[in-house]
């Protein structure tokens, strides 16, 4: 493995990094330095919103509004480099807490292309596929 290829995976996982912190701090202005300005986000799988950057961000800040703690464990970071775009897939587990106090889990993974940009790599496109939740009926009940 050459050095450009290892710094490129350091820099992804930290994109991915970055990712998780600005989802679990609610810091609308550090995930949006994830993505680029025109990115495709695909929440679905998870009842989220899908959309451009701008209206993500806008429903996922109003959403996650109902969960008092978030933490994001993102691992298993598969990626595959063609020059300056990559793919990854990425593992999450994700336990939740919604203002309640009761708390529900879940998990699956983050599917990313990126790009690198003058800025670093980043994400011009997330599709989140959900696999399973853990007590998210209790949770809401």
């Amino acid at each position: 493995m050459d050095l450009q290829t290892i710094a490129d995976r350091i820099a992804i996982g930290d994109l991915l990094t970055r990712y998780a912190h600005a989802v679990d701090t609610k810091d609308w202005q550090l995930y949006r330095t994830v993505f680029t300005p025109d990115a495709h986000i695909d929440y679905t799988t998870a009842g989220g919103p899908v959309g451009d950057l701008d209206t993500v961000v806008t429903q996922l800040s109003v959403a996650l509004e109902l969960f008092s703690r978030t933490q994001h464990f993102v691992s298993n970071i598969d990626v595959t480099l063609r020059g300056d775009s990559a793919t990854v897939r990425a593992m999450f587990f994700n336990p939740m807490i919604v203002s309640t106090g009761k708390q529900f889990f879940c998990g699956g993974w983050y599917n990313h292309e990126l790009v690198r940009t003058g800025d670093g790599w980043r994400s011009t496109r997330l599709v989140e596929d959900s696999a399973w939740f853990d007590r998210l009926e209790q949770a809401f009940t």
